[in-house]
């Protein structure tokens, strides 16, 4: 008998018929004969309709208030899906964040977890009772209610499956695996039956949206298998699990890209110790991940900056840098969202030459201009006009096979 954590997001539970479905598959998982944990986001749209609420009422909401908001979007779905398993004649129960003791820090509406007890959750497996379990939230040392930011009910998942030690954690998703890029830009793009914990990483991190980053981390850190299936079929899904040899006799396993990107450039800042510090650990301190970082060679004392931040942090970004300019002694700033990051990944970049410049040939044949790098061991990435970007993705997966 295994300990199977299922989560399940949006779209799987965007309806009472599509909740019922979800309750049949946790049942034939039961009936199995293996304890079943279950993890639900809201339903599908809901959570744009809070913010959109939140906006109706507030130009500009607080973080902690819209925390508790947001927060009552999983209340729905869990009590629902709990209802539907005990209309079908199982025992099931439902329970928040709070009562699953799940335990953040206070960095409100993209908190991350420290702890989780699941005191309730395996006083109910005990029991025989199969839990629901909000994802998404949690609550810190005050007990003020916290989120976890986009995509945080599969952290939620994958943390549970660590605090319960569990032996598998399934992401029932609208797709049926990771695919090699976005099948709707490239039609050709292949489902990847295993993928290393550090690849989906990658492209998790720069744009794939099939699973959440933080929870690719703690599936690494914690050697936890996690799968990634569809909740509308019973195909095969893909396993994401620790690096195997074979993976690596393929140099690019993937594409990925990311329209969520926003370029700021500070202009005329003192060459000098310390100013990078005091722009970045600045702009760090409001919960800003930065990700590229290009500084230009100083001439006459001065330099320019250039860096890259999520377009939906652009606007209080450029507001921070705009502040400090003075301080600094810069002379100004300058801005461009129309941009996008397109990605390779792959383990087996590690013992193959000339992926890079194979990247930056096929992008230049297609005359598209590079504006930023960025590498790993694994990965390169590169810094495009957005409109560019669908163009970009066809021609890489083209360029490295991947269709085959």
């Amino acid at each position: 008998m295994a300990l199977i954590v299922q989560k399940f997001g949006g779209t799987s539970v965007g309806d009472p018929e599509r909740i019922k479905n979800v309750a049949r598959r946790v049942a034939r998982t039961k009936d199995g004969g293996d304890d079943v944990v279950v993890v639900v986001s809201a339903m599908g749209g809901e959570t744009n309709r809070l913010i959109s609420l939140a906006g109706q009422v507030s130009s500009d909401p607080d973080e902690r208030e819209m925390d508790m908001l947001l927060s009552t979007g999983e209340r729905v779905t869990i009590a629902l899906l709990a209802m539907a398993l005990q209309d079908m004649g199982y025992k099931a129960r439902s329970y928040t964040g709070r009562q699953v003791g799940i335990i953040t820090d206070s960095a409100h509406t993209k908190a991350r977890i420290e702890r989780i007890t699941a005191e309730r959750v395996l006083e109910a497996l005990t029991e025989g009772i199969i839990p629901i379990v909000a994802g998404f939230q949690g609550i810190d040392e005050k007990s003020d209610v916290t989120t976890l930011g986009r995509g945080g009910s599969d952290t939620t998942a994958v943390a549970l499956a660590v605090a319960l030690k569990a032996d598998l954690c399934d992401i029932y998703t609208d797709v049926d695996g990771v695919y090699t890029t976005d099948p709707n830009i490239v039609p050709s793009a292949k489902k990847i039956k295993k993928i290393s914990y550090e690849e989906m990483l990658e492209m998790a991190s720069l744009g794939a949206k099939v699973l959440q980053t933080r929870a690719v981390e703690f599936a690494m850190k914690h050697n936890v298998p996690v799968g990634v299936r569809s909740s509308f079929n019973e195909n095969s899904g893909t396993l994401v699990t620790r690096e195997e040899k074979d993976m690596e006799q393929v140099s690019v396993s993937g594409v990925t890209y990311d329209k969520n990107q926003a370029r700021i450039t500070i202009i005329g800042v003192p060459d000098k110790p310390g100013i990078a510090y005091k722009i970045f650990g600045t702009v760090a301190n409001e919960n800003i991940v930065i990700d590229m970082i290009i500084q230009n060679t100083g001439q006459g004392g001065l330099t320019d900056i250039s860096f890259t931040v999520p377009g939906t942090d652009m606007d209080k970004a450029v507001k921070i840098v705009k502040e400090m300019i003075a301080g600094i002694g810069a002379k100004g700033v300058e801005v461009k969202d129309e941009v996008s990051k397109v990605s390779i990944i792959g383990v087996g970049m590690r013992s193959h030459s000339g992926v890079a410049a194979k990247m930056f040939g096929t992008l230049a044949k297609e005359g598209i201009n590079i504006m930023m790098i960025s590498t790993s061991e694994i990965k390169i990435s590169c810094i495009i006009d957005s409109r560019y970007t669908e163009l970009a993705v066809r021609a890489l997966h083209d360029s490295f096979e991947l269709g085959r």
